[in-house]
């Protein structure tokens, strides 16, 4: 039992309005008055120039982690910035109880630089299973959600990946170079191919609403962090499309995967697109 549910699905059944209030007051309250506004002293860097976090990132993240939390009691909340400042917290992932995979700011390079492409991602997921996903663009009020087994909606309308046009090239969004091993850039090198049109991607919750939405046919990722897929890889499965590991296996959020991975509009381009990642490497 969960606290005072006896599943998830009749906890969803109950609050997934109320998750959705929470991801529009946390943008609301702690992003978007920052957004064009913020200060210098408001951005750090993590990593590297690539790797930035902002104010409204960490606030935004408390605002989710003290809301979800007290939503579903008995759940721990997995956040990106919770986890750069205490990495064993990323083990509640394999752990029994419920978990809030949050990324307040998906895309905070757009964001810094004053670009919409942006978005607030939150995953509900148990025993390394997404259950629930919420993907919000607050400075394009779009709100992209998907209940496994219940399909995908964008603001309410549900999005079907379909297939891509037989004989068009592929569309794919792909890793930033920074994050990307030598192995995995030459996988990636697979894709400079006849009928493939790569391209950078930006804020990867976005680029997994373009595929559900049948706008973008395939992205080849190569990092895991479950804050940046969890989300966008449901909502990319309950919209019919598929995601595999370069070892022609579904991703999984707890970690271990072959990489790069890719997700799909459907399964054959998922097949294809890691067929080029692994003649690459």
């Amino acid at each position: 039992m969960i606290e005072h549910y006896e599943t998830i699905d009749e906890f969803l059944a109950q609050h997934s309005a109320d998750v959705e209030e929470a991801v529009r007051e946390a943008a609301a309250a702690e992003i978007m008055p920052r957004f064009r506004q913020l200060a210098v002293h408001e951005v750090d860097q993590k990593s590297g120039p690539h790797d930035l976090v902002t104010d409204a990132d960490r606030l935004a993240e408390l605002y989710l982690t003290k809301t979800l939390g007290a939503l579903l009691p008995g759940s721990v909340v997995v956040g990106e910035e919770a986890v750069h400042a205490d990495p064993a917290s990323y083990d509640a992932l394999q752990g029994d109880a419920p978990v809030w995979i949050v990324d307040p700011v998906d895309g905070t390079r757009q964001f810094v630089h004053g670009d919409d492409g942006f978005c607030t991602l939150v995953a509900l997921a148990r025993h390394g299973v997404v259950l629930a996903s919420w993907t919000y663009a607050p400075a394009r009020d779009q709100l992209a959600t998907a209940v496994r087994g219940r399909g995908a909606h964008l603001d309410g309308q549900r999005l079907r990946s379909g297939a891509p046009e037989p004989g068009r090239a592929l569309h794919v969004a792909t890793s930033h170079p920074d994050y990307t091993t030598d192995e995995q850039k030459r996988a990636l090198l697979g894709l400079w191919t006849d009928g493939v049109e790569p391209r950078p991607c930006g804020s990867a919750g976005l680029e997994y609403l373009a595929v559900a939405r049948g706008e973008l046919d395939s992205t080849a990722f190569s990092w895991e962090a479950a804050w940046d897929h969890a989300a966008g890889l449901l909502l990319v499965e309950e919209a019919g499309g598929a995601h595999l590991t370069r070892a022609g296996e579904p991703f999984r959020i707890t970690g271990g995967n072959t990489l790069p991975f890719v997700a799909a509009r459907d399964e054959a381009t998922a097949r294809r697109v890691t067929g080029l990642l692994s003649a690459g490497a």
